[in-house]
């Protein structure tokens, strides 16, 4: 369990269970969005697997999604400042009929 603060400075107590805590191995995410919302699907793709499955999917306001992305970018930059630059490799293009698509 984890106690933190809230923007207003109050004690917030989140709790963390053990098979959430093993976590969803990803390589690949799938974002899209609506007025109201943004959905990321994190997927699994397995070379030479044919189908893949969403393997969770995070449904977030526009407001905490762009605390999310500010959130990893501070992250990034301190992890980068420890360890070196992150190789960005290039990908092979995914089909843009890959996935679900993003309706709320």
């Amino acid at each position: 369990m984890a106690d933190n603060k809230n923007q207003k400075g109050q004690q917030i107590n989140i709790e963390l269970d053990a098979d959430v805590a093993q976590g969803i191995y990803s390589n690949l995410a799938i974002i899209n969005h609506s007025a109201s919302e943004f959905v990321v699907d994190f997927v699994s793709i397995m070379p030479g697997v044919p189908k893949s499955k969403v393997k969770s999917r995070i449904v977030l306001t526009p407001q905490h999604a762009k605390r999310l992305l500010k959130a990893l970018a501070d992250n990034v930059n301190r992890f980068e400042n420890v360890h070196g630059e992150i190789k960005d490799f290039e990908q092979p293009p995914i089909p843009m009929n890959f996935g679900p698509t993003g309706e709320a």
